[in-house]
């Protein structure tokens, strides 16, 4: 028999393999019948002739391909997983391999990886426009699965992998050279060693937003913030046959379901979660989570599907040359090299080479237009019923406000420092004489000196780290006692057995001791009314853009009435809180998640208002808190448009943080995935109330991917700080007073701007 034979066969048999992987059973277009037939022949294969043997493996192909293009018709989505988690699916691997022309891998290779699931490579394309061939350098990051081996870890990143591949994105923003990002993970792996899942994908996210190179993303697998750590990008393309979910279908359902651990989901269960998450390149297009889809062969492309390899090789230069030429200042070229690349698109070849080398202008632009892309992003899906006037009247404030703090800050102020310094500068070379001429000058610049800075100048002279200082006198105001406090009864410390602590009455435990156990210290949740009462100045709290509200936003079946609840118990439209602020006569602008509204989750509403206040706090020219009373992550019943807020307010934090602004976060209660992950976790001064508990995910999701049992204070905050994640560890009964210090002490002189 000839290779031939044996190689048809061998194809057919993998092919009824993948239909029946995908449809999960034999019944469907008796793909039993197929596969037994498949091995009568491998059976029968050298007792019969090569021509009766062809003439059934045509008739068999035949059939599989009739049954290849019925499946592909009626894909659901929970196919389309199994399709991407399909041992046959195409990997980074098969990609380096016949994409690129040559490449190196770096940090390690197969299991002498740092970590095997996060590849890094160096690697050259080439083009060929008019006979002339050109290549170009790229980096190469992306999860690699591989095909069955178990150091892959199922392209689940730890958080060192996620390091290294941040550690060579800064390598390429040095060589000047794009980025292309394969993203193929079900999510990170959920641990906190150091440097920590969470934490460390959001420093990947915070990086990324300035990075002053052209990248390009392409999706298959994309699982929630394992994905975003590698997948913030100019231009997000996506498989036509992959995924991109908050979170996957399985998560979804034993949340849905409230199935117990070690249950097995129930399949209907898992179909409806698949259909409700939005999860497919369709749906993400719609959604405008992606810019572009390619197009894959009937079920999808597998690892010798080396067509579509070339296609892809197509697609991946297309889209680099369309983010240089984003870039470009001359609006004709632009256009017209767009246009020959559509032209070119029917036979994967080029007719003008692009470079991809940008000057320091074109990185500026670069820049701006990534911005741009993340702002408008979720844009849309929430509601913000706001009358004519009121754009007006909000358009006409944002102008006053620019104008007048650019003018004061940026201005005024940017001068002020400046003159200051160079006075400073003189009179520290230690000439008596000229410390004697610049004295009266100095002094007579700082009185003519705006009235902020004296403002400030005064309350730097009551900081209790100033010589002499006065400490802080702690004037509560009107306090929020809880209504818990009301309650005639006792409840126990959780800490009882350990410390020895007696129970304690409850209306002295909410009302004199702050939720406070007196005898270990350990801290009961309070609602988050209390902070709002009890951190802040009197009278001191403005909230804005309260009007903003969560809606369904991807229609997910029965989400309405959740959110109708929640806003009748709350009063509130959404889980977060932003408003202007003072402690102790510093102004500031908060924002605030708390629990009462869809357990603290992230949706769109949320993280838009997040980020206007961000902005808001960058034109004031205030230091920016925020408070999370609680959060239990990106809200999973708005599929990708929360899962884009992690990129979205990260950019925003970094423009913040950039620009000049103090951002502090501080944790309570308990906080865990997506916006830890981004948002919160960028931020350099991260502290956290006594007994909260933060991490990426929670110890029933660690043992379901890790098998590995957790002690019960793994995501303490003492073991966060212990780990690097967190800054400092506050009594909640003196968190006004340590905010106020942490404000004087990380602000000092650069409080108001930097």
């Amino acid at each position: 028999m000839t290779p031939e034979i044996n190689k048809r066969l061998s194809q057919i048999e993998l092919r009824v393999q993948y239909l029946l992987d995908i449809k999960e059973g034999a019944e469907w277009g008796n793909l039993g019948d197929l596969m037994e037939k498949v091995r009568r022949l491998k059976e029968e294969i050298y007792d019969r002739t090569e021509e009766s043997i062809g003439a059934d493996l045509s008739d068999l192909e035949e059939t599989i391909s009739f049954l290849e293009d019925r499946a592909e018709k009626s894909l659901t989505p929970d196919e389309i997983v199994r399709i991407v988690r399909n041992p046959q699916r195409i990997t980074l691997q098969n990609i380096l391999e016949n994409v690129y022309d040559s490449y190196t891998e770096l940090g390690g290779m197969e299991d002498c990886n740092i970590d095997p699931s996060m590849v890094v490579a160096k690697a050259t394309i080439s083009r060929r426009v008019k006979g002339h061939v050109y290549v170009h350098q790229v980096m190469v990051i992306g999860h690699e699965k591989g095909h069955g081996e178990e150091f892959r870890n199922g392209g689940c990143t730890r958080p060192w992998g996620n390091e290294k591949a941040m550690r060579y994105m800064e390598v390429a923003e040095t060589e000047g050279i794009p980025i292309h990002f394969y993203v193929f993970t079900p999510g990170a792996f959920p641990i906190e060693d150091y440097p920590g899942a969470a934490q460390q994908i959001a420093r990947n996210l915070y990086a990324l937003a300035k990075l002053r190179v052209p990248i390009v993303s392409l999706i298959s697998e994309g699982g929630s913030g394992g994905a975003e750590a590698v997948g913030m990008s100019d231009i997000r393309l996506m498989l036509s046959h992959g995924y991109y979910s908050v979170i996957s279908p399985e998560g979804a359902a034993a949340i849905e379901g409230k199935i117990k651990e070690g249950e097995k989901v129930p399949k209907d269960l898992l179909t409806f979660c698949a259909e409700q998450l939005s999860i497919t390149a369709r749906d993400n297009l719609q959604l405008k989570t992606i810019d572009r889809i390619v197009q894959e062969p009937v079920l999808g492309a597998r690892r010798d599907d080396f067509s579509f390899l070339r296609q892809l090789r197509y697609e991946m230069i297309r889209a680099t040359d369309e983010v240089v030429l984003k870039t470009k200042s001359f609006r004709t070229f632009r256009a017209y090299a767009i246009k020959q690349e559509k032209a070119a698109e029917r036979n994967y070849e080029f007719d003008i080479y692009i470079r991809w080398e940008l000057t320091g202008g074109e990185e500026e632009r670069l820049l701006r237009l990534r911005s741009l892309k993340y702002r408008k992003m979720g844009q849309g899906f929430y509601n913000e019923s706001v009358t004519w006037p009121d754009k007006v009247f909000k358009k006409t404030e944002d102008a006053v406000l620019k104008g007048y703090y650019g003018l004061r800050y940026g201005l005024i102020r940017h001068h002020h420092k400046q003159v200051k310094k160079v006075i400073e500068e003189v009179s520290g070379e230690g000439s008596v004489f000229i410390r004697k001429i610049s004295s009266p000058l100095i002094s007579a610049y700082d009185f003519v000196a705006n009235s902020a800075a004296k403002k400030q100048l005064r309350i730097m002279a009551a900081s209790p780290t100033a010589p002499g200082a006065e400490e802080v006198t702690e004037d509560w105001g009107d306090t929020y006692v809880s209504p818990l406090a009301n309650e005639d009864r006792t409840v126990s410390c959780p800490n009882a057995r350990e410390y020895g602590c007696l129970d304690l009455w409850v209306p002295d435990l909410y009302g004199e001791f702050c939720g406070v156990c007196q005898n270990c210290g350990h801290h009961f949740p309070l609602e988050y009314q209390w902070y709002l009462q009890n951190l802040f100045d009197r009278g001191s709290i403005h909230e804005f853009n309260g009007h903003i509200g969560s809606i369904n936003a991807i229609g997910y079946q029965g989400f309405e009435n959740k959110i109708r609840r929640d806003v009748i118990k709350t009063g509130r439209t959404s889980a977060m809180i932003t408003s202007h602020a003072r402690v102790e006569g510093i102004s500031l602008i908060v924002a605030m998640l708390f629990n009462d509204f869809r357990n603290g989750t992230v949706g769109a509403a949320e993280g838009d208002k997040f980020v206007r206040a961000c902005e808001k706090a960058r034109i004031m020219r205030r230091p920016f808190l925020a408070y999370v009373h609680a959060t239990g992550g990106i809200r999973i019943q708005e599929g990708t448009v929360g899962v884009v807020q992690m990129p979205k307010c990260t950019m925003a934090v970094r423009e913040y943080i950039d620009s000049g602004g103090l951002y502090v976060v501080v944790y309570d209660n308990n906080s865990y995935a997506g916006p830890v992950a981004s948002f919160l976790g960028c931020s350099p001064y991260q502290f956290a109330i006594r007994s909260s508990k933060i991490g990426f995910a929670g110890p029933r999701v660690i043992r379901e991917t890790t098998g590995e049992d957790i002690p019960p204070d793994y995501h303490s905050a003492q073991k966060a700080l212990a780990r690097g994640h967190i800054q400092g560890i506050w009594d909640r009964r003196e968190f006004r007073y340590n905010l106020y210090k942490c404000l004087l002490t990380m602000g000092g002189s650069n409080l108001y701007y930097r």
